[in-house]
């Protein structure tokens, strides 16, 4: 039963108000502003009518809730059934998703993308269908504000579902606080984010499948890359730059509220072999923040997993013991 069909506060002072007066009331008894809670408690199953005698008797709440309860589950249940049904119902549409020939020129294997609002849907597209890795490079601003939103939005997401997100910005970004605050936003997300001083071009590339890169000055046009060899050169030149790329403390640039000796103290009981979760429990914190902390550490150890990380803190720890 919707949340709106149960009882508002005064449907419950009048069924108090009937079992004060022995559980039954007239249906001549009833005031103009009780008639709306009258109907309510009726609705629930709370009065039931009396036609023999023209009044309403209340009902025990322990029954309604139990039928109320099992309506629910049965509902429930069915909806489950559904869900379940979903993939099996649009696995034609899936198939034919697939399958479709895409609008490209067929030349080199590139396509292109006019205008903002489609680039940003052929990027929404490629983050549902390239899941595992997302490689950026924005050499010069960011997310414009309105779209910052949606962008850590979808960042959080990638991430959460298992993806890997490497972004690069140029030298500048370090000075400009919207960068910054972004940077730190998206870093907390668990994107890693470094800082690359040679020149570079703008591009992303999802899984080392498909690439948008800019083919307009204005960056109002983009060019769809898919093809192999094109690719693997672009995501080798990515690579490249970004071991070259410097890391940033994006939090502590931003003046977050992670501070120091906490960051220190996650790293020492990472190390010591402790999960996150467990982590989180003995700082006190939540496990969105113990990954922030986590994807810094991953940065600063350049460690692509937690076993690479733990084990190299641990060397680290051993070598600063004189071990």
């Amino acid at each position: 039963m919707p949340e709106s069909d149960l009882l508002d506060e005064g449907a419950r002072e009048l069924y108090r108000a009937i079992l004060g007066e022995g559980g039954r009331i007239r249906i001549d008894e009833i005031r103009p502003e009780d008639e709306a809670a009258v109907k309510q408690l009726a609705d629930l199953g709370l009065l039931v009518l009396r036609a023999a005698d023209g009044s309403y008797s209340a009902v025990n709440p322990r029954a309604v809730g139990e039928r109320i309860g099992a309506d629910l589950r049965e509902e429930s249940a069915r909806l489950l059934a559904r869900a379940a049904a979903v993939p099996d119902l649009l696995d034609d549409l899936t198939q034919a998703y697939d399958t479709a020939p895409r609008r490209a020129n067929p030349i080199g294997g590139t396509r292109r993308a006019v205008g903002f609002d489609q680039i940003r849907h052929v990027i929404a597209q490629c983050i549902r269908d390239y899941p595992h890795e997302a490689l950026a490079a924005q050499p010069d601003r960011i997310h414009p504000p309105a779209h910052r939103v949606d962008s850590l939005v979808q960042t959080r997401r990638y991430v959460d579902f298992g993806g890997s997100i490497r972004t690069l910005y140029g030298p500048q970004a370090r000075m400009d606080p919207d960068h910054v605050e972004f940077a730190a936003q998206t870093t907390n997300a668990g994107s890693r984010i470094r800082v690359l001083k040679t020149p570079f071009n703008r591009i992303m590339i999802f899984d080392r499948t498909v690439a948008l890169l800019p083919a307009s000055l204005d960056n109002k046009v983009a060019a769809v890359v898919e093809d192999p060899a094109v690719l693997a050169h672009l995501a080798d030149v990515f690579d490249q730059q970004w071991q070259q790329a410097e890391v940033v403390d994006w939090v502590a640039l931003a003046g977050g509220s992670l501070a120091p000796a906490a960051h220190e103290q996650v790293g020492r009981l990472l190390a010591g072999g402790l999960t996150q979760r467990a982590i989180a429990s003995r700082m006190g914190l939540s496990e969105r923040t113990v990954a922030g902390h986590i994807a810094r550490l991953r940065e600063v150890y350049d460690a692509e997993t937690l076993f690479q990380l733990g084990w190299q803190m641990r060397g680290a720890r051993t070598g600063e013991s004189g071990g």
